[in-house]
This record gives structure tokens, C-alpha cells and sequence, in this order.
């Protein structure tokens, strides 16, 4: 059956209403003449700072000491060039300047003097990632080798955006981390918030449903397993009720050294403090401090059983 072309007519009333829109809800749309950083250019960084991290893993193949400064020195020049433009954007836009893209401000100047700080830290944080790579084997029996943990786990490919990202918020960049960490959510299923304090040789196992708070501070050699929280207990408003935002105030966990928590497990509230050396059992909830080298499990669940002549069900189930 043809279309009607008699209700395409329409579509010219249907766009107007669109438009008006943008009038009407002008807080979704962005119409002004200084562009917002761009995502897809963000995931293009991603992208290319990953392979610098890990040569050989990704795009280029055959790589070796001979030719592997050249690869490397043509990537960073790249970065240096597409990390200013969007740094640049989202420097300006962060300043108000939506509408008038001559600002007095030299936002390219300032861009570039961070993009090079950023840079210039990279060689030092694959020290880092190269622990975390470590973690993760020492820690999962399933896993035969090295090549197996990068090629594969969603945990380590979570963490090395958040700490490629934890630099830049460091930096005062605004946008750009938060936009490097979400993507990083959307592959994973691990929600890290860029503003994490996050120490050496984490591992998260299986990973899919972790969620890392802005103000959580984690320590060395912690493990956590999928689902598990480490979430704000409530947020804080000011005098006219609306909530304080930002790192100011401490909403997060903290979570001391060599801590194991199992999967599913809750921990909420910026003043709880999970002591070194203890284990959070699987689906456990908190909201308070625990000390050192302690074990927190839930009492094991007793079963209810029924056989087919019962006339009700006696209750025998505890939690």
C-alpha cells in the first residue's frame, strides 16, 4: 500500500510545533553559537589515549620498539590538538559564555596549559593501571594470563577511563570527565564518578551494576564484586532547600585498605568508614562505620518448605 501523500501536508505544522518547543522547554536544547564539547570526538579521545595506555592491544598491530615512538608521538599530538578544542568548549561554556564566543577570556591558551599537564601525567598513570592489571589477576582464579585481563574485563576497562578522567577533574575541567565516565558506564554496567578518590591495585570482579560515588575514597588493594554500592546515605540543602552539589561535602564511604566487598552489597553515607582489612558480605546493607579487620555477613537465611497436602504455609523464614 502507497503512502498518503496528502498527510505529509502536515509535517510543516508538526516541525513548527518542534521549534516553538525550543522556546517554550529551553532547558534540553543548546542553540546558542558557541558549541558544546563534542561526544563524539570525546570517545574518539577515549579511543586514542586507551591505545597509547596499552600498545598493541587495540588498533595498531606489530608494534615494536623501533616503531612504536613514532605511533605514540602521532597520537599525542593528536590528543594535544582535539583535547584542547574540547577543553577549550567546555571551558567556555562553563563560564557562561553561550552566546558570545569572544569572551575576553583566551579559553584555547588556558586549554592547552592543562592539556599538557594532562599529558605529561600519562606515562606515570600507566604505572598505576599496570597495578590494577595486576590486581585483577592475582585476584580471579579464571583468569590463565596478563593478555586475558586487558583484552577482556569490563572491571579494568571501567577503571582506566575513571583514572584518565579522575586527572582531568583534577585539572578543573568541567563536562568532559563526567562524558568520559558515563560512556565508560553505557560499555560496562560500572558507574564511576571521575571525582572518586581511588587508591593502587583496585579490582572490581565481573563488575556489572557497580556504582562509585563522587566523594567515595577508596584505598589500596581493594576488591569489590558486581552490584555492589557505594552510594550517598541523603543529601544536604542549603538554607532555601536546594541540595549542595559538587565534592564540598562528603556524601560518599570511605573505604580503607585491603577491603573485600561481595557482590550486591550497599554501603551509604559520608561519614561510614569501612576498616581496613574487613569483609562486607554478599548483600549486605550499611550505613555505619565498621572497624578494622571485621566480617559483616547477613545471618543465613533459614528455608520454607510445603508438601503438596499442606493445607497453609507455616511461616519459617528469617532474614
Amino acid at each position: 500500500m502507497a503512502s498518503d501523500l496528502r498527510l505529509k501536508e502536515t509535517l510543516p505544522r508538526i516541525t513548527e510545533a518542534i521549534v516553538q518547543s525550543y522556546s517554550e522547554v529551553g532547558k534540553i536544547n543548546h542553540l546558542g553559537h558557541c558549541p558544546l564539547p563534542n561526544y563524539d570526538a570525546v570517545v574518539s579521545i577515549i579511543d586514542d589515549l586507551t591505545e597509547i595506555i596499552y600498545p598493541g592491544y587495540r588498533r595498531r598491530e606489530r608494534l615494536h620498539l623501533g616503531n612504536v615512538t613514532y605511533h605514540v608521538g602521532d597520537l599525542i599530538d593528536s590528543l594535544h590538538d582535539k583535547l584542547t578544542t574540547q577543553i577549550a568548549r567546555a571551558l567556555r561554556h562553563d563560564a557562561g559564555a553561550t552566546h558570545d564566543c569572544d569572551n575576553a577570556t583566551d579559553f584555547e591558551a588556558l586549554a592547552q596549559a592543562k592539556v599538557m599537564l594532562f599529558l605529561d601525567r600519562i606515562a606515570e598513570l600507566r604505572k598505576t593501571l599496570a597495578l590494577d592489571v595486576q590486581a585483577a589477576f592475582e585476584g580471579d582464579p579464571a583468569v590463565s594470563n596478563i593478555d586475558e585481563v586487558i583484552f577482556c574485563y569490563p572491571g579494568l576497562a571501567a577503571i582506566t577511563v575513571y583514572r584518565l578522567a579522575h586527572l582531568l577533574y583534577e585539572l578543573d575541567i568541567p563536562f568532559i570527565p563526567r562524558m568520559m565516565t558515563e560512556w565508560a558506564h553505557s560499555r560496562t554496567g560500572i558507574d564511576i564518578h571521575p571525582g572518586a578518590k581511588i587508591g593502587s591495585r583496585f579490582f572490581i570482579d565481573h563488575g556489572t551494576g557497580v556504582v562509585i560515588g563522587q566523594t567515595c575514597e577508596i584505598g589500596d588493594r581493594v576488591k569489590i564484586y558486581q552490584g555492589v554500592t557505594l552510594g550517598a546515605l541523603s543529601f544536604k540543602t542549603d538554607a532555601g532547600g536546594e541540595l549542595l552539589r559538587g565534592g564540598e561535602v562528603k556524601r560518599h564511604p570511605t573505604i580503607e585498605d585491603r577491603v573485600v566487598i561481595y557482590a550486591n552489597a550497599t554501603v551509604l553515607g559520608g561519614q561510614t568508614v569501612i576498616g581496613h582489612d574487613s569483609v562486607i558480605g554478599s548483600s549486605v546493607w550499611l550505613t555505619r562505620s565498621v572497624d578494622p579487620r571485621t566480617t559483616v555477613v547477613l545471618e543465613k537465611p533459614k528455608l520454607r518448605m510445603r508438601s503438596e497436602n499442606a493445607d497453609e504455609l507455616t511461616p519459617n523464614y528469617q532474614i
